[in-house]
């Protein structure tokens, strides 16, 4: 019979001429947080806020539908700025009668325009832990590198316009405040969906994948959609959290699954499946 450090358990040890007995230290076996992301019909920012907000409120054991789970949430959103206390909520939703879940987001229509410094201020002053203004900060760099280098400019002179709209604002901050709540050790995501098509924003008409996504592809795999001229399926804010969060590319990893949820975007589809699922787990320390 051997123990587990590989050693017969009935082996008497041999002492050290100073007379004491040395034994190896024992082996702690750290379990590792594991998120993975299945994207089948695309990726965005509330799509991540929604699959990392099921996790959470699972863990906390709260039901994402109810009162005290749309508290939890909103008192998170509330903690980025004040305004945006009570604007969300993840609820069910049914998709060619399969059920999911998306992110409820009840926000007043304003075009503004934002510099990352804005941003940075709003982040700063918020009440999100440490852990979530880095992230935050550092998705919200990532962006500004990426659109400077799209309009020809330098950072300081980049406005954002989705980015800096309120919703934007959110997705990136909850996200971010989220995964660093959850504690993910590590992000593995499928390949991302793309495909052709025509996008509309405040720059006019664009070729899908708009040229924020094409910027920020560089690091990503990314595989043909099933379905052509479907335009935008992963946004900037997607792949800018996918790549501040750490995110790996591959298959399903090896671990031990704890909660999962399927998760639905603003678009639905015919003939494709549908949605990306999340789930989070535990591997062992050499995952």
């Amino acid at each position: 019979m051997s123990d587990k450090n590989g050693q017969d358990a009935n082996h008497h040890h041999e002492h050290e001429p100073d007379g004491h007995e040395h034994r190896a230290p024992a082996c702690e076996n750290r379990q590792r947080k594991i998120l993975t992301i299945r994207s089948f019909s695309g990726l965005s920012g509330d799509m991540l806020c929604c699959g990392l907000g099921y996790a959470w409120l699972e863990e906390q054991n709260l039901q994402p539908s109810s009162a005290e789970g749309d508290k939890a949430i909103n008192d998170m959103a509330g903690a980025i700025m004040p305004v945006l206390a009570g604007t969300i909520g993840i609820k069910r939703k049914l998709v060619n009668g399969i059920g999911g879940c998306h992110l409820r987001v009840d926000l007043p229509h304003a075009h503004e325009h934002r510099t990352p410094g804005d941003i940075n201020d709003i982040i700063t002053r918020s009440s999100l832990d440490d852990r979530a203004k880095t992230l935050s900060r550092q998705c919200v760099s990532l962006l500004a590198k990426c659109e400077a280098a799209v309009h020809g400019k330098s950072v300081d002179e980049v406005h954002f316009h989705e980015v800096g709209a309120l919703d934007s604002i959110l997705d990136i901050c909850l996200a971010c405040a989220l995964y660093a709540r959850l504690g993910i050790d590590a992000l593995v995501c499928s390949p991302l969906p793309l495909a052709d098509g025509c996008i509309n924003c405040a720059h006019g008409a664009l070729p899908a994948p708009a040229p924020a996504v094409l910027a920020l592809l560089p690091g990503a795999r990314v595989k043909s959609f099933g379905l052509e001229n479907a335009g935008e399926l992963v946004t900037p804010t997607a792949i800018a959290m996918l790549h501040t969060l750490g995110a790996t590319f591959g298959p399903w990893p090896e671990f031990y699954v704890d909660s999962t949820a399927l998760v639905y975007g603003s678009r639905e589809f015919a003939g494709v499946p549908n949605g990306a699922i999340f789930a989070v787990g535990r591997a062992d320390d050499n995952f």
